[in-house]
């Protein structure tokens, strides 16, 4: 028997997106679907790591104000982000004022500047499973927190010289990028993406 719970609309869905609104929209239309190009998945990534200790709905109410913050998410424009632009954003209450974060984000976009286009694309997704390799989860429980390809992944990004992005942190980016898909087996929009 499945997790998966009925949504006002009546569709069943993962239950965590059931919580609000905002989750409604983000599960249906977004989480699981296939994300491409550099900047996007730079801004995934980013967004996942500034995610990291806190629940997703506050970086999903924050989204744009971190784009605002941010430049869009725009590798080039990120990367010539000064001292004074970390001084700018860590008062910006559009985001999340972590300093630890916000210096790794503008440090990997310097880091990414030097990546040939479609280097982080092809990097990222070098790292997807065979759909019919993995089973399809009936319940939250099934769902794991890291496999083998989010630590390969993890690691590889590392060595290219990425920061903030662990085991946990790449494979939530994954999972909303649509390397996995990790909607319930009994969920409405599984077979949408």
């Amino acid at each position: 028997m499945s997790d998966a719970l009925a949504g006002p609309d009546g569709a069943l869905r993962c239950p965590w997106a059931l919580s609000t609104e905002d989750y409604v929209a983000y599960h249906d239309e977004e989480w699981g679907r296939a994300v491409h190009g550099d900047d996007a998945l730079y801004e995934r990534l980013c967004l996942e790591a500034f995610q990291s200790g806190l629940s997703w709905i506050t970086i999903l109410r924050r989204r744009s104000g971190f784009r605002a913050a941010f430049a869009d998410f725009e590798i080039a424009r990120v990367a010539t982000f000064t001292e004074a632009d970390e001084e700018r954003l860590l008062a910006d209450p559009g985001i999340i004022r972590n300093g630890a974060k916000i210096r790794a984000t503008v440090a990997n976009a310097r880091v990414l500047t030097d990546w040939a286009p479609g280097e982080l694309d092809e990097l990222i997704w070098s790292f997807a499973p065979d759909p019919a390799s993995r089973p399809v989860p009936e319940r939250l429980s099934d769902v794991p927190a890291v496999t083998e390809e989010s630590t390969a992944l993890s690691k590889a990004l590392k060595k290219r010289g990425i920061r903030f992005v662990g085991p946990t942190t790449a494979y939530a980016l994954m999972q909303a990028c649509g390397l996995v898909n990790d909607h319930l087996a009994d969920c409405a929009v599984r077979d949408t993406g």
